[in-house]
């Protein structure tokens, strides 16, 4: 280790933050008392004895299946700072997908919130010895001897964690269907934390508000480390964040800083903002004209902003590629929005920017000491495979050697299975997944996910996904039937078959629209009705391997 370098390990970091900010806030539901970092310290040592007394050691699997709660990280820190190995499982897989993942991943203990006990009941395995329900530690299982929780518990051992030590194996539910275990170390996440700060400065007066699964890698590492090396608190809600719960909980924490997934501003604009515009003749006319369009969308944002509570600096949008037309808002809107890319096999982050400078549909440049290059770029649009190299690439998919030599390259480029390109400020565009690219009978490379934007801009329309069948395009779409029930209502005589009529003049009209604003190729021959919204990922990308 070099003189003055600092250790890219929790326990080290963490020491930091309790020197410097111990007595500020950490943690706390939102509307309820924070608990301090002095008092996580404590949770955390009594924690780690507890975990002892159940025989768990440096290099055990120790899972965490739970909704996002303060005991969450806290759980998170205290099986990682004894070199045990964390394995946070997404609350929203199946009981198979969770039995498969303690599984493969020979958990010995497990953490689960009281209401996914169900996903493990009938569960039974050797390795896994002891769960715990994480609200208050008390027993939910054990195959070994019973003891309670002291939460006045000091641990009778000293542990040393080195930065190539795996912290966490995080089983991506991804898109293709077989998860797999990525291997993150403490350098790996610490480091991507560190140069996320760097991106946007945060400190302990910053306030956080949780509303993405800290199971995931991009929750986990910039909205549970990186405030944890500031010193800022974090804010949970109790119940999932539907409108009526997310609302006022804006207004309570008037957060600073916010991470999330398209989809939630996205509907934000689809559902509130741009129906205010289209349902009045005269407002609709107006905003056809792009200098009202931005003088209107400057109105919206600054009411936008006060719903957010009137303090957001940081609204951090990453996942998937947000739709063109709501970052176009964004921007007209002046709201504080920023986009990332990133994967759970670089701990998340590769590029960023923050929001003084958003470049227009791209991810911003590479964060700082990562390389990125596009591979085999095309000789006309530059675009190809984005390779990315650094210290936030994983150790390697755990127990899958041939899976990992297929994505690791021998002088350490991670192949991240994504297309796109560089501009001449190395600002990065991502133009959609290798895997979706769909080749067109005259050798025309279609990104799907560019359709799908222009589909989701129609009205009525939730989402869509864009397949190709016997070599033609065809956009299978979700419609918000209530929303057309309510327009349509007014309709006399036998109105479901009026509606019906209606929507299929809606799907020939969506037909022509699309076809008018793609390319020659990239046209759609048919549009079907997809009648129940698509089963999606924890960044809510739809599963495209169960409808293709």
């Amino acid at each position: 280790m070099e003189e003055g370098r600092t250790i890219m390990t929790f326990p080290s970091k963490f020491e930091e933050t309790l020197r410097l900010h111990g007595s500020r806030n950490a943690y706390s539901f939102v509307g309820e008392e924070p608990r301090t970092w002095e008092s996580v310290w404590r949770e955390i040592r009594a924690l780690q004895a507890f975990l002892e007394k159940r025989d768990v050691k440096p290099g055990d699997r120790v899972a965490i299946l739970s909704s996002n709660m303060p005991n969450w990280g806290i759980c998170y820190f205290a099986i990682t700072f004894m070199g045990a190995v964390a394995v946070p499982v997404l609350p929203d897989f199946s009981a198979t997908e969770v039995k498969n993942i303690l599984d493969h991943s020979s958990s010995s203990a497990m953490f689960v919130s009281a209401s996914l006990t169900g996903r493990i009941d009938g569960y039974d395995s050797e390795s896994l010895r002891n769960i715990f329900l994480i609200e208050d530690y008390s027993e939910y299982s054990s195959k070994g001897r019973y003891s309670a929780f002291d939460p006045d518990a000091l641990p009778s051992g000293t542990y040393t964690v080195g930065e190539e030590d795996i912290a966490s194996i995080i089983y991506t539910s991804g898109t293709t269907g077989r998860s797999k275990g990525v291997m993150l170390t403490h350098r790996n996440i610490t480091f991507n934390a560190m140069k996320g700060r760097v991106i946007q400065p945060i400190d302990e007066n910053d306030r956080f508000l949780s509303v993405l699964p800290l199971s995931h890698t991009y929750e986990n590492t910039l909205g549970l480390i990186l405030p944890m090396l500031a010193g800022a608190c974090v804010y949970y809600l109790r119940k999932p964040p539907t409108p009526a719960v997310l609302l006022p909980a804006l207004q309570e924490v008037k957060p600073t800083m916010m991470l999330t997934v398209p989809l939630i501003i996205e509907k934000i604009y689809f559902n509130k903002i741009l129906p205010a515009f289209r349902d009045k003749l005269v407002l609709k006319l107006l905003y056809s004209v792009p200098f009202l369009r931005k003088k209107l969308n400057a109105a919206a944002g600054k009411k936008l902003y006060k719903t957010f509570g009137g303090n957001l600096k940081f609204f951090g949008i990453g996942g998937a590629k947000l739709n063109k037309t709501v970052e176009r808002f964004l921007i007209e809107a002046k709201f504080p929005y920023a986009i990332g890319y990133g994967l759970t096999e670089t701990a998340p982050l590769v590029a960023g920017a923050n929001p003084s400078k958003s470049v227009f549909e791209s991810t911003g440049p590479a964060i700082e000491e990562i390389e990125i290059k596009i591979n085999n770029p095309d000789i006309k649009t530059g675009e190809g495979e984005i390779w990315v190299r650094g210290a936030n690439v994983m150790k390697g998919y755990y127990r899958e050697p041939e899976m990992t030599a297929e994505v690791l390259t021998p002088d350490g480029w991670f192949r991240t299975g994504d297309l796109g390109n560089l501009d001449s400020r190395n600002n990065l565009f991502i133009r959609g997944r290798l895997k979706n690219m769909i080749l067109s009978s005259t050798g025309e490379n279609i990104y799907p996910e560019e359709i799908e934007s222009v589909i989701n801009n129609f009205r009525f329309v939730v989402e869509s996904l864009v397949i190709q069948q016997k070599g033609k395009l065809v956009a299978l779409v979700h419609l918000n039937m209530e929303e057309m029930e309510k327009k349509y209502q007014h309709l006399k005589h036998d109105v479901s078959h009026q509606i019906e009529v209606k929507r299929d003049e809606l799907l020939n009209e969506l037909q022509d629209y699309v076809n008018s604003h793609v390319n020659r190729f990239s046209r759609i021959h048919k549009v079907v009705i997809q009648p129940v919204p698509f089963q999606k990922t924890a960044t809510m990308k739809i599963k495209r391997f169960l409808y293709t």
